[in-house]
């Protein structure tokens, strides 16, 4: 299947990243633009509550549930940005690991940030993504 989205790296630049540092997609393509993925159940209730780990797993699982309903899957997403309930910058690193790996080598733009606080009850993690696909 063809995809809409082109990662950009360059030798220029720190090789320290994970990600590439832009991704670009052709005229034409659709864009989706998804709200931030959180970490909540069926019912409404947050999934592990205390966990950044296992409530990023929860974000990406619902990440993926948006990016079906508009016709994508995350190896159409074009950037991320991952935002953490902390100032601890190893539970950013932890949150960080799992969205990385979901990702496998589809390792697009992203942005890590600390924020003091989410919007729902003990909401530690949420995913921001905008994707582009080529429509048949």
């Amino acid at each position: 299947m063809a995809r809409a989205v082109t990662l950009i790296r360059s030798a220029a630049l720190s090789g320290v990243a994970e990600y590439a540092y832009a991704a670009t997609a052709p005229a034409g393509s659709r864009l989706i633009f998804l709200a931030g993925a959180c970490p909540l159940n069926d019912d409404g209730s947050t999934a592990a509550i205390g966990d950044y780990a296992g409530q990023a797993r929860k974000a990406v699982e619902n990440m993926r549930t948006a990016l079906d309903a508009a016709g994508a899957s995350l190896q159409d997403v074009i950037s991320t940005r991952v935002l953490v309930a902390s100032a601890r910058q190893e539970d950013l690193v932890t949150a960080w690991e799992v969205v990385r790996d979901a990702f496998g080598d589809h390792d697009v733009p992203s942005t890590l940030m600390g924020v003091a606080v989410l919007g729902y009850h003990d909401q530690l993690v949420e995913i921001e993504a905008v994707a582009a696909v080529l429509d048949a």
